[in-house]
């Protein structure tokens, strides 16, 4: 059903039509996502704004949540442990010494991985040593 461009109160004004592509263009601005995710957003909460408005920030406060690792969550701490392959208490040090970022955290394990790796060949080196060649009394 298209848009009545004769009612322009605000009733009208709190509505997303999505059938009006000028409507879509300006929501899409407002809220700075595609328009493709603002008729997801539609379908799942409603033609409302405001309802289309917190949920567009609700998934964008998620997405950006997903990178940060929660130490004050059990659950996280398990995931994240599992995901790097460490002990929690390996990730709390790492935490601490990168910060919450999962990008920064997996970077930090990486760099110390090389250096660990770095070191124990600088040390095999220095402790092995080849044995003297004899002569043969021939």
């Amino acid at each position: 059903m298209a848009d009545n461009k004769a009612k322009r109160g605000g009733a009208d004004r709190a509505l997303i039509a999505l059938t009006e592509k000028y409507e879509v263009a300006y929501w899409s601005k407002k809220f700075k996502v595609t328009p493709a995710k603002l008729k997801y957003a539609v379908k799942k909460v409603g033609r409302s704004a405001k309802k289309v408005e917190a949920y567009i920030k609700l998934q964008k406060h998620r997405a950006s949540d997903k990178s940060r690792i929660a130490l004050s969550e059990a659950y996280e701490v398990r995931y994240w442990s599992k995901r790097f392959k460490i002990t929690p208490a390996k990730l709390k040090a790492a935490v601490a010494a990168a910060g919450h970022s999962s990008r920064k955290v997996e970077a930090y394990l990486a760099a110390r991985k090389t250096a660990k790796k770095k070191s124990a060949r600088k040390t095999t080196k220095k402790t092995t040593k080849k044995p003297a060649k004899r002569k043969s009394a021939a």
